[in-house]
């Protein structure tokens, strides 16, 4: 049951903070410490308005922009709730928890169908060269000064697979060991942005991106796509970050076409931004070349960011950022700021599974499996398939009247789904399903789209 919470506001009318960014920040800070949880109501813009003495207009400002930042939830008539998947910070700034989609997912219950995106399967990989790689760990001397850039075995080792799974040119000395993408991201953030800067996130885009860059006091700014990625002429020249997802787009699924790229390359050198690429499933393609990544074509603009979240699982806690070395240089003093490290025993297990050639044997057999998985999607509902090219998720184009009865319906009939209207900071420009196939079983897969196929109307219905 949804309740409602009344927490102590003030407002200083001497302070020269706006009296709706005051108020935001108070709501933002209780939602960080937990003094407000997940699916707790709000007052009414009219009852705050009334309980503070204020303009109804400072309520609905302060209300519209936690919304964008991802904070609120709520539907017209409804009422404005904490958001279901809003991550509690222990203190202001601490790093950002790594989630794609929906934080702290819940399982699907026994029997269930799970197709929301974000999670790859678990149960695929080795377990001999598994064992194998924590032996290795276990014989590791504890370090008393954790390298902040990682161990440099390590580092050398992921500067390999980056040049052999994706082509990127890079050395050690442009490698950090992070503890997956939304650490990365977070670190990058801590670094580059404050209170006054502007950061832009894809829309629709990952919605973790926009609380992390709020967090450290941003202004996220909506960056719209098409079936392709980031429209790059829709780019205001006042951003200080871009995170994009160009070789797979989070949720649409397009990949960024070279002469885009370049368009976006020379727009980061004209205004100054850095680029934050988001690789995160990019080593799993079907039928298409790989593209170049954008840190190959520019690696004085680009921060990439990659993840084992998504070829080994997210329980690893183990990520890397590339970036120029001066860069990396005051990522790597800030993140000794924060007393962010990752682990040592996960690193040296990883490079273990590097050195021996077993996370390139996983990858080459998840690689048939989820082709197998994306293949049986398209048979079933190929007219609607968008951004089927790459990755563990496809996009499934529907009118916007359609998806939220179709994903009650199948929910009933123990499906789980997730929509594109779910990632967007405003209000929802591309509307339909976002399949996940990387957690579900092949049967699953079928059994869930015969589902989704059987809901979706006939054309002109």
């Amino acid at each position: 049951m949804r309740v409602t919470i009344d927490l102590p506001l003030t407002v200083d009318r001497e302070s020269p903070v706006p009296l709706a960014a005051q108020v935001a920040g108070q709501l933002r800070e209780a939602m960080r410490t937990g003094r407000l949880r997940a699916g707790e109501r709000l007052p009414s813009t009219r009852a705050l308005a009334a309980l503070l003495g204020v303009s109804r207009t400072v309520a609905t400002d302060a209300y519209q922009q936690l919304y964008a930042e991802g904070w609120l939830d709520g539907r017209h008539g409804s009422g404005t709730y904490v958001a279901d998947d809003t991550l509690p910070y222990e203190q202001p700034g601490a790093q950002a928890v790594e989630a794609r989609g929906a934080a702290r997912r819940e399982p699907a219950p026994p029997g269930w169908v799970d197709l929301r995106p974000g999670r790859p399967w678990v149960f695929g990989y080795d377990t001999a060269a598994w064992r194998r790689a924590w032996r290795s760990a276990g014989e590791l001397a504890l370090n008393a000064f954790p390298d902040p850039y990682g161990h440099p075995e390590l580092r050398e080792l992921l500067a390999d697979h980056l040049r052999r799974a994706r082509a990127v040119p890079v050395g050690a000395g442009n490698v950090m060991v992070t503890r997956g993408t939304g650490n990365g991201l977070d670190l990058i953030a801590a670094t580059l942005l404050g209170p006054g800067s502007r950061a832009g996130v894809e829309e629709p885009g990952w919605r973790a991106a926009r609380r992390i860059f709020a967090s450290r006091g941003a202004e996220v700014v909506p960056c719209p796509v098409d079936e392709q990625g980031v429209i790059v002429e829709a780019l205001p020249d006042d951003l200080r970050v871009l995170y994009t997802t160009p070789a797979h787009q989070f949720p649409v699924g397009g990949r960024l076409p070279i002469p885009r790229r370049e368009k976006l390359l020379a727009w980061a050198r004209r205004t100054g931004a850095i680029v934050v690429e988001d690789d995160y499933d990019a080593e799993f393609r079907y039928d298409v070349a790989p593209l170049p990544a954008l840190y190959g074509l520019d690696p004085g603009r680009v921060v990439l960011l990659g993840t084992l979240s998504k070829s080994l699982g997210p329980d690893v806690g183990l990520g890397w950022l590339v970036a120029p070395a001066d860069l990396l240089d005051a990522v790597a003093e800030r993140r000794m700021h924060l007393a962010d490290r990752t682990s040592g025993p996960v690193q040296r297990a990883v490079a273990t599974l590097l050195e021996r050639g077993d996370l390139d044997r996983h990858l080459r057999r998840m690689r048939l499996e989820y082709a197998r998985r994306r293949a049986a999607i398209v048979e079933a509902l190929g007219p609607y398939v968008r951004g089927d090219t790459a990755g563990l998720h496809v996009m499934v184009s529907l009118p916007a009247g359609v998806v939220p009865g179709l994903v009650r319906r199948a929910g009933e009939r123990g499906v789980l789904l997730d929509t594109t209207e779910a990632h967007h900071q405003g209000p929802p420009r591309v509307h339909g399903l976002v399949l996940g196939y990387g957690s579900a079983s092949r049967a699953d897969v079928r059994r869930g789209c015969a589902v989704i196929r059987e809901l979706i109307p006939p054309e002109g219905a």
